[in-house]
């Protein structure tokens, strides 16, 4: 079965071609963080618009990239939420009016699930059970999976998820967006004991990363001056350590817990490279198994969406053309 993907759930326009569920074909991403980084986020209003231009164009060239037309895919999956409403309508528009042109099934993939399933396009992908980290600038959860929609909480966020800490953290010390991507750099050249920061909630599974970023407001207030260049890589080392701390240590305690010997760890701080070292490393110590995308499929794609889409058409799931966005979606709930 060929799928193609479509993705527009925040700030990245991308289409995907993927056959029989692992075989990635093409993968086109058009990113948004130039027109979003003078704002230092994400502006709704201007990330519908910019769907909008781009979203014929993406899957055009996914299509071509893939040495295929539309006439030669089986279906259509596309990101139904969680997401900013304004971006999910651009993607699911496109889908079903393609679907509805072409009289293909079509069939909406919560973007979570995705980013879990962006594994099963490795080379060696995880069997069944794991335990999943989700991990991104909106979303910070570990589940045991069991299957595709089968999923079970073991701990989450209470507040502010990883990738905001990131990004407030760079907001904060003033260093650029987007902010996991400039404090990974700049701690590569930092010493990671240089300063103290909290690690919250250290006998649950459950995560907080309100009290870190607080922690370094505090400090820059207390201090009355911004950091010099010389000493950022101190500090973002400090600030990221504390991070990859609590998400290394937690998820494999989960795992663990539930005699787990497979962890998969995905979504957009996935692609720092502190803590993919640090997962690799202590994931063997521990007699763990750790399957972690490559950063392109880690960060938002339509790849990962084709990807359950080939799961839920082939289990004979099809939704209509009355489909319609919705904001927030847990993985744990299923229309």
């Amino acid at each position: 079965m060929v799928v193609l993907g479509i993705e527009s759930s925040c700030d990245e326009t991308a289409a995907a071609v993927v056959r029989d569920g692992s075989v990635l074909l093409s993968n086109v991403i058009a990113s948004q963080v130039k027109v979003h980084e003078r704002y230092g986020g994400v502006v709704p209003e201007i990330a519908s618009r910019k769907h909008i231009e781009a979203i014929l164009p993406v899957i055009l060239q996914a299509l071509e990239d893939a040495g295929t037309t539309l006439a030669g895919v089986d279906g259509i999956a596309v990101t139904r939420g969680p997401g900013l409403i304004g971006s999910l309508l651009v993607g699911l528009s496109a889908a079903k009016a393609i679907a509805f042109a072409r009289r293909l099934p079509l069939v909406g993939v919560n973007h979570l699930e995705g980013h879990v399933a962006a594994a099963f396009l490795t080379e060696s992908p995880p069997a069944f059970p794991f335990v999943a980290l989700v991990v991104s600038g909106g979303h910070t959860t570990i589940y045991r999976v069991d299957g595709f929609q089968r999923f079970t909480i073991l701990g989450q966020t209470r507040d502010d998820a990883a990738g905001e800490a990131f990004d407030k953290a760079a907001k904060l010390l003033e260093i650029g967006y987007p902010g996991g991507v400039v404090i990974d750099r700049l701690a590569k050249q930092g010493n990671r004991e240089a300063f103290p920061f909290p690690r919250a909630m250290r006998d649950s599974l459950d995560l907080s990363f309100s009290g870190l970023k607080t922690s370094l407001l505090m400090r820059l207030k207390k201090r009355g001056a911004p950091f010099t260049p010389e000493e950022l890589p101190d500090l973002t080392a400090s600030y990221q350590e504390a991070i990859c701390d609590v998400l290394v240590e937690k998820t494999l305690r989960a795992a663990a817990m539930v005699s787990a010997t497979r962890v998969v760890v995905c979504g957009g701080v996935a692609a720092n490279s502190r803590l993919r070292e640090r997962f690799r490393t202590e994931g063997a110590s521990a007699g763990i198994e750790v399957f972690i995308p490559p950063p392109v499929l880690c960060t938002d794609n339509a790849a990962m969406i084709a990807v359950v889409g080939t799961h839920l058409l082939e289990a004979g799931r099809k939704d209509g053309l009355d489909l319609n966005a919705v904001s927030r979606w847990p993985l744990t709930v299923h229309p």
